[in-house]
């Protein structure tokens, strides 16, 4: 889906599973994450200790989001006018690998995640020119800017593990993730990845949606 199709510059999305899940490793959920839950934590942890900025994030993935470099392209874009790609890249690949393990623990998808590989999670960010796309003197206030998507975001959140909840029962007895439940979280999933787009690794000036739609 284009950028153009949805107005706005950050897409998110997980590919529905019409298919029996695997209910042994959804019984055990919260086991079977552990392993590459620490892969990740050791990610956010040596970002930090190298240098990287340990900051804010949404939901549970606030901890893992210490491997975000925030710090380092807000001064660049303020001092520079410049957001080095490699910087953008890693902002970009290391959000997509907390997406994965995050669908994955939330059980929208039983594929083990990987490191590297899309699977059936997508977002999509476009890099920007920051001289033309981005104003510099922004980074200062976005934080305080997006503090209206932080209170809405608690309670979506909430909604969420109640949702969460219902469909582990619903698996449990069916194999499958009810498809109302299942669109509430990837949109509120995907709500508080262009919070942390816009708000944090600053790669776009627009002004997030209040929306949970594509």
């Amino acid at each position: 889906m284009s950028t153009t199709e949805t107005g706005y510059p950050v897409q998110f999305a997980v590919d529905y599973p019409d298919r029996p899940l695997n209910r042994l490793t959804t019984a055990f959920r919260i086991f079977t994450v552990i392993p590459i839950a620490i892969v990740l934590g050791a990610i956010g942890s040596s970002t930090y200790s190298s240098g990287g900025y340990q900051g804010g994030g949404s939901s549970w993935r606030g901890g893992s989001a210490a491997g975000l470099l925030m710090l380092a392209p807000a001064l660049m874009i303020i001092f520079r006018q410049k957001y080095p790609r490699w910087w953008f890249d890693f902002n970009v690949q290391l959000m997509r690998f907390i997406n994965r393990v995050a669908a994955y623990f939330v059980l929208l998808t039983d594929v083990y995640p990987s490191t590297d590989e899309e699977q059936s999670v997508h977002l999509e960010i476009p890099y920007p020119d920051a001289q033309t796309e981005l104003n510099r003197w922004l980074p200062i206030v976005k934080w305080f800017l997006a503090i209206p998507h932080y209170f809405i975001l608690l309670f979506l959140y909430i909604a969420a593990w109640v949702c969460i909840i219902i469909a582990w029962f619903a698996f449990l007895f069916t194999g499958r993730y009810p498809r109302g439940l299942f669109d509430f979280v990837v949109g509120v999933e995907r709500w508080g990845n262009r919070v942390v787009a816009y708000a944090f690794i600053l790669t776009t000036d627009k002004y997030p949606p209040f929306s949970l739609s594509p």
